[in-house]
């Protein structure tokens, strides 16, 4: 049993103009193996600067509170280390890595988080049958890194990372952020078979609740102006696909 434990989060950026905006407004968020998560909230509400912060995103700043994984403090850790310790980002927008092979990557990755090289026999066929579940062409494996890729092409490849290094805890910052139909319902599907094989925990940050449909959270966070406002189950979601955020975003700033 694994727990991702943020007490009272408050977190910064600093701005072109030179200035420290505060982004994070004091977040208490706590997620265990075997827990799907949901944070929604209305675009610019903070929630991926949550997700950057757990990852190490040096362009943000924790200014106080805390974030813990089974007790370990994740903030003194290095971005490699959080990786190492069993913490996954899928990030919005992945990056292209110009030169690296999917397939070099893939290999690197998962010897650092698995504190060694996997056998090269066993490791093809487990990159085979993960590219299979996930409708990935084998030819990716040599291409570089999420260079030329399509946009539901760069989040398979996350999903596939996902699936191949077994993080303890998997944070998803708008997986479903441009994908069609069917390649939603694949990503999903590679989520929940983390899920279920791994008993990992998940943290799916969005805005849209269709990915719901096919990944179904236990807990629904709503996320406004850098602060859980409300939390609920599922019937929480439901609300917000009919009413939409105007009764949160009000009483946030009611409470302002």
């Amino acid at each position: 049993m694994s727990t991702l434990e943020i007490k009272d989060l408050h977190v910064s950026v600093h701005t072109p103009e030179g200035e420290e905006k505060e982004i994070l407004k004091g977040v208490n968020l706590t997620v265990k193996s075997g827990e799907t998560h949901a944070v929604m909230g209305p675009n610019g509400s903070g929630k991926s600067t949550l997700s950057y912060a757990i990852a190490g995103h040096p362009k943000y700043t924790v200014t106080s509170g805390s974030i813990t994984l089974d007790g370990q403090d994740v903030l003194e850790m290095s971005v490699d280390e959080r990786a190492r310790a069993g913490l996954f980002l899928a990030m919005q927008y992945p990056v292209e890595v110009p030169g690296v092979s999917m397939s070099n990557f893939l290999r690197t990755a998962a010897t650092a988080v698995r504190g060694e090289a996997p056998k090269l026999r066993h490791w093809v066929k487990e990159v085979k049958a993960a590219m299979a579940d996930l409708d990935i062409d084998p030819s990716f494996g040599e291409r570089s890194v999420n260079e030329g890729f399509s946009g539901g092409e760069k989040k398979r490849h996350e999903i596939l990372q996902l699936g191949l290094l077994r993080p303890k805890i998997a944070i998803l910052d708008e997986t479903d952020s441009g994908l069609d139909v069917d390649a939603l319902r694949v990503v999903s599907e590679g989520v929940n078979r983390y899920a279920e094989a791994e008993d990992g925990g998940v943290l799916l940050i969005t805005h849209y609740t269709r990915i719901l449909r096919y990944i179904q959270p236990q807990f629904v966070h709503v996320f406004v102006d850098g602060r859980i406002i409300e939390s609920g189950g599922p019937e929480l979601a439901d609300e917000l696909e009919e009413n939409g955020y105007e009764r949160f975003t009000q009483a946030a700033a009611a409470g302002a």
